[in-house]
């Protein structure tokens, strides 16, 4: 288990085995990695898979971290895109058995080391860093560190529902209403109640959703310095 505190590591190119693959919503697919040598993440840390063809082009594309630290395999959950390269063979193709070259862990920036309090505010599939995040709290016995809210088309879309409502996250989902509040994006008013002096935000989700979600923690008063930002979306 990552010891609270720790430097982000960093890992180099690894062969992973694929041990189990999962759909749980439509348009993704979660990846279980038996990777060889493995070096142990923090949350939030994310691995670079690259796919190589036949005639040697290669592509390669970024995913978040799911698992904790003290998770022997390494989870992947990839949002299939139409256009992607990477995404479309990882989620049609990929079977457990098959051999992937990955890079990773990599980044320092957005990584949770499971010693300070933090405010987690994810988007639609940017809340895979914050679902590795919420498991290292509960490997550690402190789930008391953690405030969480996020957004959502709605919840059948969000990957890891289940287990975000049962860590006590606020969901606002805005396509349809979710228990007593109505279809809508996350306001100010959602995230007050959740803030707490000390805290470290951490932010991830489409470049239109960060933006729109530091912006409105900023404005609440919280220091730019203690927002942390994780931006995704389709590569050019």
């Amino acid at each position: 288990m990552t010891e609270p505190g720790r430097r982000a590591p960093s890992g180099g190119w690894r062969t992973a085995t694929v041990a189990g693959v999962r759909r749980p919503v439509p348009r993704g697919v979660e990846l279980r990695l038996d990777v060889a040598d493995r070096v142990e993440h923090l949350a939030g840390q994310h691995y670079v898979v690259r796919l190589t063809a036949e005639d040697s082009y290669t592509a390669q594309r970024s995913y978040s971290v799911a698992s904790a630290p003290g998770d022997p395999l390494v989870e992947l959950f990839v949002e299939r895109l139409d256009e992607g390269e990477v995404s479309t063979y990882l989620a049609d193709v990929v079977e457990p058995g098959d051999e992937l070259d990955v890079r990773g862990p990599i980044g320092g920036w957005f990584a949770w080391d499971g010693a300070r309090p933090a405010l987690l505010v994810g988007g639609g599939t940017g809340i895979v860093p914050l679902v590795a995040m919420v498991r290292t709290a509960r490997e550690l016995g402190r789930t008391d560190l953690l405030r969480i809210a996020v957004s959502t088309r709605t919840l059948a879309e969000l990957p890891y529902a289940g287990e975000l409502l049962a860590a006590g996250a606020l969901v606002a989902t805005t396509r349809e209403a979710h228990g007593l509040r109505t279809a809508g994006r996350l306001t100010a008013a959602d995230l007050v109640p959740l803030c707490e002096r000390g805290q470290t935000a951490y932010v991830c989700g489409s470049a239109g959703f960060a933006e729109a979600a530091s912006q409105l923690l900023v404005g609440m008063g919280i220091p730019a310095a203690d927002v942390r930002v994780e931006r995704f979306g389709p590569s050019g």
